[in-house]
């Protein structure tokens, strides 16, 4: 998942993907119009309805199980059985920082092709056997992971399980649906190359992080796409799959002992040791820095951040109340105050801390009229110094613990998006027992602690702004992009 995930932007990132904002890359969005177009809409529509009818027990409730497969694979389970169906979410560490030099995308394009085909089953083929089983498989790539999901009806568990295997283990990549996913993904990229969404977004991040692979854009480029194969494909998924950098986690209709079969038919043929390339700490560049990619749009988009603390850092938790009261919060937001509410200068601006494994940036966005942007700009920074300089209140802090304490337990009302919780916990390499913890950590944030990490955070002087458009600024700003 390139794009970057709302979700994500939480104390607990998912994985995604996001809670994710879930972009499946080019694949989501091919998958979708062939379920709506196909023999399968009315399976996944029966699917989606028992699927999203299982509630599951509060978050306080749940009971947690560490299993471990007859060959050694780990994985964290919740016990449902009042819907016959289970979800399944895992994740390889790698992602698109993985992306070998000159192979921009390789990694979101495999994200596409895992069901173009696999074993003795062609594309066309697997597409239909999966729609038979009523069974959902998705895959998507972000920058520090590559992410699986996966659903099936209990009756059908076992015919599932062999087809998630086959796509995992024995892929394809036959020339003609290599081409065909080739050319979709293409045609994404130029479709993206006009969203000044997208195009701020990979600029900032080209800028904030030049030299590391965090800068390079996580969907490829036109040459980089045009020089991947079905070789590269398994390359990287030979390089990246293994199950000493897998997590997993099932929540649904299944037992200890039949998920531990189930994660070694599923995974037990991988191979024991992933081959990545490392990847270096870093932060994004320091000082400031604002430039302007230049597009014919009535509106302008800018995108601005700077670094911000890793998860495990003390004062994250902080940063993260923080950021709800400063632009995280929607309509209760500050910089949505001061921005729209009281000057009508754009209809949207809001703010995230995002954790990636290797850096961690807090950015934001805002979208105006080209002629108001540069008024937007300052008041964004105006409203990040008073911050910075203390400028914080008790009755702001204690609203912002209230919506993020009361909202958590939505995050556990289904299936699915408990399954996406376990396995944001176990990328962060978190135990169970955080869930229990983790409304306590926000309560125990204090206006001292609001006010140091402000300070430590909301450097202005560090701040990266990225702008696609044509704004009038009230200084000349050097162009790039």
């Amino acid at each position: 998942m390139h794009q970057m995930s709302m979700s994500r932007a939480c104390d607990m990132h998912a994985s995604g993907r996001p809670l994710l904002m879930l972009s499946f890359c080019g694949h989501g969005v091919r998958s979708a119009v062939r379920q709506i177009g196909g023999s399968a809409t009315v399976l996944s529509a029966a699917f989606a309805l028992l699927f999203f009818a299982s509630t599951s027990l509060p978050a306080n409730a749940m009971k947690i199980q560490t299993v471990k497969s007859p060959g050694g694979i780990e994985a964290w389970l919740v016990e449902e059985h009042a819907v016959p169906m289970m979800a399944m979410r895992f994740a390889f560490d790698g992602g698109s920082a993985q992306d070998p030099d000159e192979q921009e995308g390789v990694s979101n394009f495999l994200s596409a092709m895992l069901d173009e085909g696999a074993g003795d089953l062609k594309s066309s083929e697997f597409q239909d056997r999966m729609e038979d089983l009523s069974m959902r498989m998705n895959f998507e790539d972000a920058k520090d992971a590559f992410y699986g999901n996966f659903e099936t009806l209990s009756q059908y568990r076992p015919e599932a399980t062999e087809m998630l295997k086959l796509a995992l283990t024995k892929p394809r990549f036959d020339a003609d649906a290599v081409e065909r996913i080739k050319q979709q993904l293409m045609a994404s990229l130029a479709y993206a190359a006009r969203d000044p969404n997208r195009v701020a977004q990979n600029a900032w991040y080209a800028t904030a992080f030049k030299g590391h692979p965090y800068a390079r854009p996580a969907s490829g480029t036109e040459a980089s796409l045009g020089k991947i194969t079905g070789a590269e494909l398994e390359a990287y998924r030979k390089r990246v799959f293994a199950k000493d950098n897998l997590k997993v986690v099932a929540v649904g209709d299944i037992t200890p002992e039949q998920l531990g079969k189930m994660l070694d038919d599923v995974f037990g043929d991988l191979p024991e040791k992933a081959e990545l390339a490392p990847v270096s700490i870093t932060d994004p560049v320091a000082g400031a820095q604002q430039n302007v990619v230049d597009m014919n749009v009535p509106q302008s988009v800018a995108v601005f951040g700077m670094g911000a603390m890793p998860r495990r850092d003390p004062d994250f938790i902080p940063a993260f109340v923080l950021n709800q009261i400063l632009g995280g919060g929607g309509f209760a937001s500050k910089l949505m105050e001061e921005v729209r509410e009281k000057r009508g200068l754009a209809y949207s601006v809001y703010t995230y801390v995002y954790p990636f494994r290797h850096a961690s940036v807090f950015s934001g966005g805002v979208a105006t009229r080209n002629d108001m942007m540069g008024k937007s700009l300052d008041i964004i920074r105006q409203e990040l110094q008073k911050m910075a300089d203390g400028d914080l209140k008790q009755e702001d802090l204690d609203n912002a613990k209230s919506y993020l304490t009361g909202a958590y337990p939505l995050r556990f009302d289904t299936n699915a998006k408990i399954a996406t919780q376990l396995l944001g916990l176990r990328m962060d390499d978190f135990d169970p027992s955080y869930i229990e913890k983790r409304n306590a950590l926000i309560e125990a944030v204090t206006l001292d602690d609001l006010k140091r990490v402000a300070k430590r955070m909301l450097n202005t002087d560090n701040l990266i702004v990225t702008i696609v458009g044509k704004p009038e600024l009230e200084q000349p700003k050097a162009k790039g992009g």
